[in-house]
């Protein structure tokens, strides 16, 4: 039997399944209890989180023997057909390979025929911002008033590009990108059932390379284990990447916070020469002093809602100790700038440890604020009491040492004043 790649065989069967989109899901679902199913449906979100699986999945709870049901059987001839993706009546198009206006005048013909044996007859178009203009316009009848047994689902990457007039006509859904502790707990449960052994820095080393993307998560793994065998470390997966580790990136941001100038130039040499990649640095760094912001000015008590492993979580709140909010904002924009000038840099290194060096100036120098509030305090303090007067010392015109001194002054002194 050929090898099933780990992206397609977890691919979600159940609304259930999907990780991090229950806000599309719940809605889906409710609209199949009660009957309130609408014709087309937009599907928009980066790569690799869920769109064309959630596509299938509310064709099969449409289709379903048992159905049309929030909770499909996966067991039945039309849901297996509709997963295996060879069912007559749920017919999938690749959007960016059939955007003329040809392919979707046979989509009209197609139209207009009742399903063969499924309920309802389902087009599901994935990439439809590929369709050109005049593809679209030839479209917008069909969409707007289609037969009562027509379902139209769409999926794209980039909502904008989609005319107006399309995305009128369908109930749009924003998919999110999937948050990092949901990755790692999605693929720590793949692991344990494939009987993978693999280390808690290693899974979040896999959902940092991921981007939020499930699916690049899942292909990263499969890499990994031809790669290294079913025994997987935090190593492993920083080699085969070229990812800094979560301690390192730590340890560097850390060294910004405490301005420990020789730190930073000993990290950055060490992750250049060991290959890493340093745009990506960039970014991941940039992230971590986004969430270190968060942190300082939501507090504790909403940090679990930060895209953060607990063990994240704790460094964020001992570094948060180190700086004040204004001067981590200060390094944000920083690197918000030196991202920008990255790609036109003839040096990425160079470029980096100066912008680093110049984030840890920024933590050291003393704020303009500081020194009015030290001024202020300065001001309004209590004098300080004054010194106990001194006894005046007295003078006898009968002494002979005074005698002596009005002598040397030639009778110049007119007058002596008493304290």
């Amino acid at each position: 039997m050929a090898y099933e790649v780990l992206a397609r065989k977890w691919r979600p069967q159940h609304f259930e399944d999907v990780v991090g989109q229950e806000h599309v899901t719940r809605t889906l679902k409710n609209a199949i209890e009660v009957s309130r199913i609408a014709h087309a449906y937009l599907f928009v979100g980066p790569r690799g989180i869920g769109k064309t699986s959630l596509a299938r999945i509310f064709a099969k709870a449409l289709n379903c023997e048992n159905g049309p049901t929030p909770t499909p059987c996966c067991e039945c001839s039309l849901c297996k057909e509709i997963t295996a993706g060879n069912a007559l009546d749920v017919i999938e198009i690749d959007g960016a390979s059939n955007n003329g206006v040809d392919q979707v005048r046979d989509l009209r013909d197609q139209v207009q025929f009742a399903p063969a044996r499924a309920k309802f007859k389902i087009f599901i178009i994935d990439e439809v911002h590929m369709l050109s203009t005049a593809a679209f316009n030839a479209l917008l009848k069909t969409l707007e008033e289609p037969p009562p047994h027509v379902k139209f689902i769409f999926a794209t990457t980039e909502g904008d590009k989609v005319l107006p007039t399309i995305i009128s006509r369908c109930q749009r859904f924003d998919l999110r990108r999937i948050q990092t502790p949901l990755i790692v707990e999605r693929l720590r449960t793949i692991c344990n059932y494939e009987r993978i052994t693999i280390d808690e820095d290693a899974l979040l080393a896999v959902a940092r390379g991921a981007e939020g993307g499930m699916r690049d998560a899942l292909s990263a793994l499969d890499q990994l284990i031809s790669f290294k065998g079913d025994a997987l470390t935090e190593d492993d997966v920083l080699a085969v990447f070229g990812l800094v580790s979560r301690r390192s990136l730590e340890g560097l941001a850390t060294a910004v916070l405490k301005a420990d100038m020789a730190e930073i130039l000993r990290l950055v040499s060490a992750f250049d020469s060991a290959g890493k990649d340093m745009r990506r640095l960039t970014v991941e760094l940039m992230e971590h002093f986004r969430n270190l912001l968060v942190c300082q000015y939501v507090g504790a008590e909403t940090m679990k809602n930060l895209d953060a492993t607990p063990e994240q979580l704790k460094t964020l709140m001992e570094q948060a100790q180190l700086a004040d909010a204004g001067r981590v904002m200060q390094v944000a924009d920083q690197l918000a700038e030196m991202e920008g000038r990255l790609r036109f840099a003839l040096s990425v290194r160079t470029l980096i440890e100066m912008t680093l060096i110049r984030c840890a100036r920024i933590v050291q120098t003393v704020s303009l604020e500081k020194i009015l509030e030290r001024l202020h305090a300065i001001r309004t303090a209590e004098p300080p009491p004054p010194p106990p007067a001194s006894k005046g010392a007295t003078f006898s015109l009968d002494d002979p040492a005074l005698k002596q001194a009005l002598k040397l002054f030639d009778g110049k002194i007119v007058e002596i004043e008493d304290d």
